[in-house]
């Protein structure tokens, strides 16, 4: 099996920054691409931004420029640096890893989540 496990999110006041990170451990043979999704109350979860193995990224149009997505591929770790931070960007983020695993197989996984709360 594959876990995720998330750390650095908070509180923080409008303008500050917060670093997120996101470690897979388990039985992985590589990560093709890790990302970190948000999901708001009441609204759809959706997608900050990405990376694949090879160091590509992508990033939700209106985050580009305030958040930095990045990776350590010998420690299985995904970051997301976030910026200029806004009360709008309140939200629980959520690291995914799509998994090539020691058997072969292939699945797509999910953290549990860390909490973002800005404060206007």
């Amino acid at each position: 099996q594959v876990q995720l496990v998330e750390s650095g999110g908070g509180l923080v006041q409008a303008g500050g920054s917060l670093r997120l990170s996101c470690a897979a451990s388990g039985s992985i043979f590589i990560i093709r691409v890790m990302g970190w999704y948000r999901q708001a109350p009441g609204k759809q979860r959706e997608l900050v931004a990405s990376i694949t193995s090879g160091g590509s990224t992508n990033y939700a149009d209106s985050l580009k420029g305030r958040f930095t997505i990045s990776r350590d591929n010998a420690k299985n770790t995904v970051f997301l640096q976030m910026n200029s931070l806004k009360p709008e960007d309140t939200a629980v983020y959520y690291c995914s890893a799509d998994v090539l695993k020691l058997d072969l197989g292939r699945g797509n996984y999910w953290g549990q989540g860390t909490q973002v709360t800005v404060s206007s």
